[in-house]
């Protein structure tokens, strides 16, 4: 196949899809690689590394994304300002991609639909299911260990206070207190790199072996029980608690988001809409100077008055909805990416040009094909299913 790798016109995305070692990995498969020149320049990787590894340089971008059967990228398809086009109107009827699409999200449904539209065959990297034989293609977890680390960092840079507990000739100011909301593989790394900055950290999560892992990394942990058919889902991911679960999950967390100094909002369902568990009402209460990193965003949001990708003041708390943290770690996270990528890929095509749709990563990754919509998540957020 022919394959392509764009170079990611995303504000401020510094990440590839492919390095040089993965299209080594392609073209050892058979593959022919097309590179947008630059593509790797945000990772320190050269248009010469790239063809020394097989790749060909391509200098026009639209002539990129037409001619490749499969196009390969790090972020969801977007308008290209230089050409005039928006990326899924440059390939070709009939060809294929890859990359995070967040299928659920509102902002992202009308991008879907283009997919749709002109049929093209698609597959998001955060549909990839939670099995032992998938994780090498997990680049939701590889992204989520990125996330957990810089949003605490970020959190950091935007309290006007100190994190750790601080001695003075004057006194000694007290350490800051970071609530961390879902204790997955973000939440974990948060808890992690909190921690590490000398903070009081307490950690949230509906279900029980997440709060587990929250503990034995030194967090305090919060939360309420929940009965694991209703908690979690299979693969160990969390469910999104409706009705009267949910408001319950709401009070109780109230409090904890009062006295915070830091929240960190985690709380995911994969390929769905993430859980609104802050109110406006809760933000409110916060102490002035506060600070909430809403990773979800990208997802809707956990918080009901975080704006994608905006810092915002709202009763004097800053919240934050930054968004595509993990291209603040371009080098790592790409070649966390790329390397998952690679191996999504292999068994994608494991059986020639054509994708195996017998396979279940196969099968949970598919958003679009033959001019439908296949992701269950999607159609429930678009009010389709």
């Amino acid at each position: 196949m022919r394959i392509a790798i764009p170079k990611e016109i995303m504000n401020s995305e510094r990440r590839v899809a492919a390095t040089p070692d993965t299209v080594r990995k392609y073209v050892a498969l058979g593959h022919q690689i097309a590179v947008e020149t630059c593509a790797g320049c945000g990772i320190y990787a050269s248009d010469a590394d790239y063809q020394a590894a097989g790749a060909q340089i391509v200098t026009d971008v639209e002539s990129l994304f037409s001619s490749a059967d499969l196009v390969l990228k790090v972020k969801q398809p977007i308008f290209n300002a230089q050409t005039g086009k928006h990326e899924v109107d440059m390939m070709r009827e009939g060809a294929m991609l890859v990359t995070f699409l967040h299928p659920a999200a509102p902002e992202s449904h009308a991008m879907v639909r283009k997919l749709r539209d002109r049929n093209i065959t698609s597959f998001t990297m955060d549909g990839i299911p939670r099995i032992t034989r998938a994780q090498r293609m997990d680049a939701l977890t590889s992204m989520s260990t990125c996330t957990g680390y810089r949003a605490v960092l970020h959190a950091a840079m935007l309290l006007p206070r100190f994190v750790p507990m601080i001695g003075t000739a004057i006194g000694t100011i007290k350490p800051s207190e970071v609530l961390v909301v879902g204790t997955g593989v973000v939440g974990l790394q948060a808890i992690a790199t909190a921690k590490r900055l000398g903070a009081i950290v307490r950690g949230w999560d509906i279900r029980s072996a997440a709060r587990t892992e929250a503990e034995s990394l030194g967090a305090k942990i919060e939360g309420f029980e929940v009965p694991d058919d209703v908690a979690m889902a299979p693969g160990g991911y969390a469910k999104a608690l409706s009705g009267e679960w949910l408001a319950r999950e709401i009070e109780a967390l109230a409090p904890l988001v009062a006295k915070a100094d830091i929240v960190i909002l985690s709380a995911l369902v994969p390929g769905a809409l993430a859980p609104i568990l802050v109110t406006k009402e809760m933000v409110a209460t916060m102490k002035p100077g506060a600070v909430i990193v809403d990773v979800s965003i990208d997802q809707g949001g956990n918080c009901a008055a975080t704006e994608p990708g905006q810092d915002v003041v709202v009763h004097d708390v800053i919240i934050s909805g930054i968004q595509n943290i993990p291209g603040r770690l371009p080098v790592h996270s790409t070649w966390l990416y790329a390397n998952n990528m690679a191996h999504f890929i292999e068994n994608l095509l494991k059986q020639g040009a054509a994708p195996d749709f017998s396979d279940p990563i196969v099968q949970e990754s598919l958003v679009t094909m033959d001019r439908k919509i296949h992701f269950k998540p999607a159609l429930e957020a678009m009010g389709e299913a």
